[in-house]
């Protein structure tokens, strides 16, 4: 549902650097396996082998406003990768002012305790870590051909058996999961993430196509700052992902940890939307070899 926008407001919105020029409106996502997919925003693409746009949200009853900074790219045409620092053999704090020179995306991955990245962890190759539980704790996973696949809980020890997993991080919850679909955990009375909670978000899906999306949200109330930590539920949030296209979403970590940095071919300044907190691990699109 579109809301309606007057003449002037479209003029402004225009002239603030091409955002999009209508705000729609997010509820939580249709549990319903037979509702019918809300139509994906129109949005002003920038950029070229990644592209990224900005789309204006209303989020919910109270149609909190929000700003979705969305980019896509396909994985056929860069390398994905972790990303970390290291120090005297351990790993160090990591946040935007880390990622490598020529990085074309970063951000930040996976959930993380006191001591490091939390769940299962891949990278060049090596198992790190191994796979954490909950139902609801899915995994991106770069394959040897440099495929992305965001993978159940249920499909992770198939995953780990095979030779295939060149990169590999698990977060939680699965938003999508299989043709664009919220997992039944997620739309359970007893589910095991908080349906209500709003909070600053980041999460990363899989089109079709095989095209990915990353999706992060800043508050658009004027009164407060932009990394104020008020954003979609878990519920809206997957169904931003499903309106942008992805079939399976993964969230990474949001509220204080949420980063993204987008880098043209142009050698231009990159778009940067820095994070309150350092995380241990980074995930980093680079040109491919």
């Amino acid at each position: 549902m579109l809301v309606t926008v007057t003449p002037l407001a479209y003029l402004a919105a225009q002239a603030r650097a091409q955002r999009v020029v209508t705000s729609s409106v997010i509820d939580a996502i249709s549990c319903n396996e037979t509702a019918s997919p809300l139509a994906a925003p129109r949005l002003s693409w920038r950029g070229d082998d990644v592209q990224w746009s900005e789309w204006s949200v209303r989020l919910g009853a109270r149609a909190v406003p929000a700003r979705i900074i969305v980019v896509a790219f396909d994985p056929a045409q860069l390398r994905v990768a972790l990303d970390l620092v290291q120090k005297d053999g351990a790993l160090a704090p990591w946040n935007l002012d880390a990622a490598p020179a020529r990085a074309r995306i970063a951000l930040n991955a996976g959930q993380f305790i006191d001591d490091g990245p939390w769940g299962w962890v891949v990278h060049r190759g090596r198992e790190w870590q191994p796979p954490g539980e909950g139902t609801l704790a899915g995994a991106l996973v770069v394959d040897t051909t440099g495929a992305v696949h965001i993978v159940p809980r249920s499909a992770i020890a198939e995953w780990r058996r095979s030779a295939a997993v060149r990169e590999a991080v698990q977060s939680y919850p699965t938003l999508l999961e299989g043709d664009a679909r919220p997992p039944a955990a997620l739309c359970a009375a007893t589910a095991q993430v908080d349906r209500t909670h709003r909070d600053t978000r980041l999460a990363i899906g899989v089109r079709r196509d095989g095209h990915v999306i990353i999706a992060l949200s800043r508050y658009a109330g004027g009164a407060l700052p932009d990394r104020t930590p008020i954003g979609p539920t878990t519920p809206e949030m997957a169904e931003l992902m499903r309106r942008l296209g992805a079939v399976r979403a993964l969230m990474l970590d949001g509220g204080l940890s949420a980063q993204l940095l987008v880098r043209g071919r142009t050698g231009a300044a990159p778009q940067r939307w820095p994070g309150l907190r350092d995380v241990p691990l980074a995930l980093v699109v680079h040109d491919a070899r």
